[in-house]
């Protein structure tokens, strides 16, 4: 038990004997005490006045002075206005960094048989073009997420849905079959995801252009766009695909390939995985057959033209359409199979999309739909929606081919990362191999840290070279400080120095023993991030820790000058702070290098 709830269980004893009110231990307030007043826990009494029917002063003096009775681990109390700053004893936090010590995954809780099932999807991409900027968030948030609540004792299943078929994949064949002259991802030396993603660009330039021939020859914009040709050839080459025509799939077998290929070679890098792939060209029949039940039993209609839709205006939301006219997949038929079979494939007790925040009427409507369809568990899907991601230049857009291709982000990092270190001289006695494993480790703990410290539910502007800094709020600045602590280990190893500590012997000071109760927060920080879904949590928290470890190397001597029992106290508290750090960015999906 925490000190907090040794604290909130006493309050609530208190708050009965001496007002007579059974208080919910949820309505005991405590926080950090501020910098400014003495204390380390701070009770805000405010609450309980209308209990004690008396003043705060008095009521914070009655309550703290029978706190300081009852617990051990207060040493003394202090009152400002209706706040009772708490002192606790320096033996309690000198024990619970003993106790963090002997753990080696401290904060971290894992898995038994009895533990909820959550499968977390994330990723999704499409098969017409390769992972970019927007996927990068996606990604590193979806993966944070499982590992958070992997961290909380949860069973977890990473699973990916991709997008492999439908219109947007037939415009990159069509494209590449026309006017690909036989191109392959041998031939050009270029990775498959990125070829197919040019096809995709191809097309949409070649049917702007056919649209603008047309529309100099009077037609309107509408009146060209139905006359299109690409655009029919196109439509025809869908309804070959679902009519599983021979020469269709097997060019689209071929260029997925191509993709998958692609895509592999990116979620390696960025260190991403799942345990479970599913694909859109897979799940849409189980989807299909679904709407087409839920026609016959009344839940959907048919409209004239033989579209099938879903009215929701009941719900406060409009009419969805889950079938085309020609009887053509949607993606919310997709999202309806896939599903189901996940729920079929696997007992799970919590079901989690990380999409972005544009598809938050999708998801709504979906949760409607697999209830309406009588599934028990469609109400309790939960849409982790999150906001877009920009660069200082602005939008990005995949037609256009105006993206920021994941790989060459990734790249360029790397390359900064190299330049940086060797102007700064930190790996000069690093073999090249070593080093570039350095500099790739630097590069993506600054985009992984830069991505997640921010709220997931706002929009974001990504800034490479801001993000990549060795000071301020970045990652490079917290790998820094780990690589500090190691450094000062290994010395304190070298000189044969034994970190077992005496408690009784060591009087910390103030500062230091803040320092504990920064990494004694960890392990709340963790169970909080899982609550609220926020690996920005996780991110500053980590950086506050390393802020704080900076200050406080340099204001005490570790090393040089010291007394034995201070000394052998410092370095235990250093190797606490760095395994924090290193299991907190683990949670980011970062790694942090020994050293820099």
């Amino acid at each position: 038990m925490t000190i907090e709830q040794k604290i909130e269980e006493a309050v609530v004893a208190i708050v009965k004997e001496k007002y007579g009110v059974e208080l919910p231990v949820s309505q005991v307030q405590l926080q950090k005490t501020k910098k400014e007043f003495d204390g380390d826990i701070t009770l805000v009494v405010f609450p309980l006045l209308r209990h004690s029917k008396k003043n705060p002063e008095t009521t914070a003096e009655e309550i703290g002075e029978i706190l300081k009775a009852q617990l051990s681990e207060i040493s003394g109390y202090n009152v400002v206005k209706g706040f009772l700053n708490l002192s606790v004893a320096s033996s309690y936090w000198l024990g619970e960094l003993l106790k963090v010590s002997e753990n080696e995954h401290y904060g971290i809780e894992k898995a038994t048989d009895d533990s909820e099932l959550v499968m977390i999807e994330y990723s999704s991409p499409n098969t017409n073009k390769p992972l970019h900027l927007g996927h990068i968030r996606n990604n590193l948030l979806g993966y944070s997420l499982s590992k958070i609540f992997e961290a909380n004792g949860y069973k977890v299943v990473k699973t990916n849905i991709v997008n492999d078929r439908g219109i947007h994949i037939c415009k990159s064949m069509y494209a590449w079959q026309r006017w690909g002259n036989g191109e392959t991802p041998e031939s050009t030396g270029q990775k498959g995801d990125k070829l197919v993603g040019d096809y995709y660009v191809k097309f949409d330039q070649e049917y702007k252009k056919e649209l603008a021939e047309l529309q100099e020859k009077g037609l309107s914009k509408a009146e060209a766009e139905a006359q299109s040709q690409i655009m029919k050839d196109v439509r025809e080459m869908l309804l070959k695909w679902e009519a599983k025509d021979k020469e269709v799939r097997e060019l689209w077998e071929k260029m997925n390939n191509w993709v998958y290929d692609g895509f592999d070679v990116t979620y390696k890098q960025l260190g991403v995985d799942f345990d479970k792939i599913y694909y859109e060209s897979d799940t849409y029949l189980v989807g299909r057959d679904e709407v087409l039940r839920g026609l016959n039993e009344g839940f959907f209609f048919k409209k004239e033209d033989g579209s099938v839709w879903a009215d929701l205006t009941e719900e406060g939301l409009d009419e969805k359409i889950l079938l085309r006219a020609d009887g053509t997949s949607v993606y919310m038929t997709q999202d309806i199979g896939t599903a189901q079979l996940r729920f079929k494939d696997y007992d799970i007790d919590k079901m989690i999309y990380v999409v972005g925040n544009e598809q938050n009427y999708h998801f709504k409507v979906l949760s409607i739909i697999l209830d309406k369809l009588g599934f028990d568990w469609g109400k309790e899907l939960q849409h982790f929606s999150y906001g877009m991601v920009e660069l200082p230049e602005g939008k990005m857009k995949s037609r256009e081919g105006t993206v920021v291709d994941a790989d060459d982000l990734m790249a360029d990092m790397i390359d900064t990362a190299r330049k940086m270190s060797e102007e700064l001289g930190k790996l000069e006695d690093y073999s090249q191999q070593e080093a570039e494993k350095v500099y790739e480790t630097i590069a993506l703990g600054a985009l992984k840290y830069f991505m997640l410290k921010v709220d997931p539910r706002k929009n974001m502007t990504f800034n490479p070279k801001e993000s990549i800094d060795f000071n301020g709020n970045t990652g490079p600045f917290i790998q820094y400080t780990y690589a500090r602590i190691q450094s000062l280990l290994r010395k304190a190893k070298e000189e044969g120095i034994d970190l077992s500590i005496d408690s009784d012997s060591i009087s910390p000071d103030e500062r230091e023993l803040h320092l504990v109760q920064e990494v004694l927060d960890f392990k709340t920080i963790v169970k909080s991030a899982c609550t609220e879904s926020s690996p920005a949590l996780i991110a500053n928290y980590v950086y506050s820790l390393a802020k704080e470890f900076n200050q406080f190397y340099h204001e005490f001597p570790i090393l040089k000058d010291v007394e034995e029992h201070p000394m052998k106290f410092r370095l235990l508290l250093s190797e606490q702070v760095g395994k924090v750090i290193k299991e907190g960015m683990g949670l980011l999906g970062a790694g942090v290098p020994d050293r820099m």
